[in-house]
């Protein structure tokens, strides 16, 4: 596998208003909530399985695709950068990625090649999506490859560590 490829474990697939979670008890998925808000998701959204991140849950990953799939598939994802937050006081992270084994996908291989309006379209639905339910959220700012790598690295090895 290239070294900027993950497997990304999808919970919610693109444009769906329902939030799965991965129930780590029992490694099925569990409708969390329906988003209160008017909104859905615009990317497929999951996990970095063996990831623990500064919020105390796996990595959360954003994998731009063409269609839908389904919660508990697994994604090979080009990892193009991240989404900096804060949600509910906790530093947060999103990794923006897209499908690998897309050919529509294959000359995206920086941050900087995601079309603006995909982008500014992931803050917005990131700043509103909890506002019906009185969750600050502080949305920040994109960070490029090299930085999203390093972040999937440290988050691997506060797993790790934990896991000990």
């Amino acid at each position: 596998m290239k070294n900027d490829v993950i497997h990304a474990l999808i919970e919610i697939p693109l444009g769906s208003k329902n939030k799965y979670e991965m129930d780590e008890a029992t490694g099925r998925i569990l409708l969390d909530r329906v988003l209160y808000a008017a909104m859905i998701y615009p990317a497929e959204y999951g996990i970095i399985e063996n990831t623990l991140a500064p919020d105390g849950d796996p990595l959360d990953v954003l994998v731009i695709c063409s269609a839908p799939t389904f919660p508990g598939c697994i994604v090979p994802a080009r990892v193009l950068g991240y989404l900096s937050m804060i949600d509910n006081g906790k530093l947060d992270y999103k990794l923006i990625t897209v499908v690998d084994c897309d050919p529509r996908y294959e000359d995206m291989t920086e941050l900087d090649h995601v079309p603006s309006f995909i982008l500014k379209e992931i803050a917005n639905f990131f700043g509103n999506y909890k506002v019906l339910q009185d969750v600050p959220v502080e949305v920040g700012e994109y960070h490029g490859k090299a930085d999203a790598l390093q972040i999937i690295e440290e988050c691997k090895q506060r797993f790790a560590e934990t896991a000990l």
